[in-house]
């Protein structure tokens, strides 16, 4: 089991370092931090390059389709002080909706984005090769959309 961060003083920290404005919450999946789409590049360089945290270790990305937004979530561990972090991004639901790539950080972000790219259609900015992974190119939709609606075969 990793150790307990103190979520609190790590916003205080980058809101110092580079001026985010990022807020400690609590979810259903404990405490996280909530940053801006405008920050999250430097934010997850911050995170993972600061001696004091250095989350190192991409875990996994994902999204979740809210009524109101869409929210990115990505898992971040420090192999060397074994403690872990979760970072969300709330996007809107306006077309196109965008998140920066961090696969200029962790190169595993690549297929991660690719995924999320294909399921439900979060496009990533500056991604090496961002296309869909899973279904053909020539599929209509995103299927882990909420309003996502498969037509019946006639």
């Amino acid at each position: 089991m990793g150790k307990t961060i103190d979520r609190q003083a790590l916003v205080e920290l980058l809101q110092k370092k580079i001026g985010v404005e990022a807020q400690v919450f609590e979810d259903n999946t404990g405490r996280s931090i909530k940053v801006p789409r405008s920050h999250l590049v430097e934010t997850m360089r911050e995170l993972r390059d600061n001696e004091q945290y250095k989350f190192n270790y991409l875990i996994n990305l994902t999204s979740v389709d809210y009524p109101q937004n869409f929210t990115v979530v990505y898992h971040l561990t420090s192999l060397e002080y074994r403690h872990y972090l979760t970072v969300k991004v709330e996007i809107g639901k306006e077309e196109p909706c965008w998140v920066p790539s961090v696969s200029s950080i962790w190169k595993a972000a690549q297929v991660q984005e690719r995924e999320v790219y294909d399921l439900m259609g979060i496009i990533f900015t500056d991604h090496p090769d961002l296309r869909r992974i899973l279904l053909p190119d020539d599929f209509v939709g995103h299927p882990l959309r909420k309003d996502f609606r498969m037509e019946a075969d006639e």
